[in-house]
């Protein structure tokens, strides 16, 4: 599902319009990055929590030559589904 069929099914479940559906969406996606961003964490009971994690710097290699190669350091979005969103995953 991409972001225009999402918005699609929000529109049609919550008897909206597709602008107003895709505005939420934009709000949702805002909101979630700013305060990912700041270090906060996102969590939305009954479907997941998202997070920010750091990645330590580490030695990696090339896998065409072999030859080693320094990976930086960065922060990485984490997403766990919470239980029971994944209990309806089986």
């Amino acid at each position: 599902m991409n972001k225009g069929q999402l918005v699609d099914k929000i529109a049609g479940d919550a008897k909206i319009s597709k602008v107003q559906a895709g505005a939420a969406l934009d709000s949702f996606i805002t909101a979630t990055m700013g305060a990912l961003k700041k270090g906060d964490k996102v969590t939305l009971v009954g479907f997941g929590t998202y997070s920010v994690s750091k990645r330590s710097a580490r030695i990696g290699r090339n896998p065409q030559t072999g030859k080693e190669i320094k990976i930086p350091a960065k922060k990485v979005v984490k997403f766990k589904a919470g239980k029971e969103f994944s209990s309806k995953l089986k």
